[in-house]
């Protein structure tokens, strides 16, 4: 990038604890350009098999405007684990932060899959790679040139069945890639968890019957 070039700064990160994590992008411009106002951000995110979108909660947050955002991949099953899924992909228009002129966020809640039990670890590791950027805008201007390294065509915006040239951009990076640990079970807990699972259903299998014999005038 040459030094005339102002630099394109991604951050990406993720928030909350557990199974249920935000995952939140950030993107500086480096200085305030008056022209950005007439300009839309795409992100472009890949989700690894480790992890799924749930495309009925971008629905619902898309109704609320929480977020804007929309699955690309086709045949998506939120229910498989992680050993049977495929990589997904994600656009997300990226809103323009009211606080900073040159500067734009997006937002998008992902979820962890299930995944095979170890036989020693009991974590793996998830690594989300930086997402691809894509900018439109209604007039040229010299710095977007600057910045673009190719050209793409996506929909122009959210419920738009309109596509439009994107510009794909050049940036750097605060963090390489987002890795996340999610614990797993051990192999070696199998034949304890299958028993304890198998007293626990016995029980209360005998429990039900018990109380609808009592209670339920059944006979046999």
């Amino acid at each position: 990038m040459r030094a005339t070039c102002p630099e394109i700064i991604l951050r990406q990160e993720v928030s909350k604890d557990g199974f249920h994590r935000d995952l939140l992008i950030k993107v500086k411009f480096g200085e305030s350009i008056e022209d950005l106002q007439t300009c839309r951000l795409l992100v472009k995110q890949s989700i690894p098999t480790g992890l799924f979108v749930d495309p009925y909660e971008l629905a619902s947050m898309q109704e609320k405007n929480i977020t804007e955002a929309v699955m690309v991949s086709e045949n998506f099953n939120i229910e498989a684990p992680s050993y049977l899924s495929k990589e997904s992909e994600v656009l997300i228009y990226a809103r323009q932060d009211v606080q900073c002129v040159d500067c734009f966020h997006a937002f998008l809640p992902v979820h962890y899959r299930y995944h095979r039990p170890h036989g020693e670890d009991a974590e793996t590791l998830i690594v989300v790679s930086n997402p691809d950027l894509l900018m439109s805008c209604d007039q040229e201007f010299r710095v977007l040139k600057c910045w673009a390294q190719s050209e793409a065509a996506a929909p122009c915006a959210l419920k738009s069945q309109d596509i439009c040239q994107w510009s794909s951009l050049k940036y750097r990076t605060i963090h390489k890639n987002v890795t996340l640990r999610v614990p797993v079970g051990l192999t070696t807990h199998t034949s304890l968890v299958c028993s304890v699972t198998l007293l626990i259903t016995i029980l209360c299998s005998t429990l039900i019957l018990k109380a609808v014999f009592k209670y339920g005038n059944v006979s046999l």
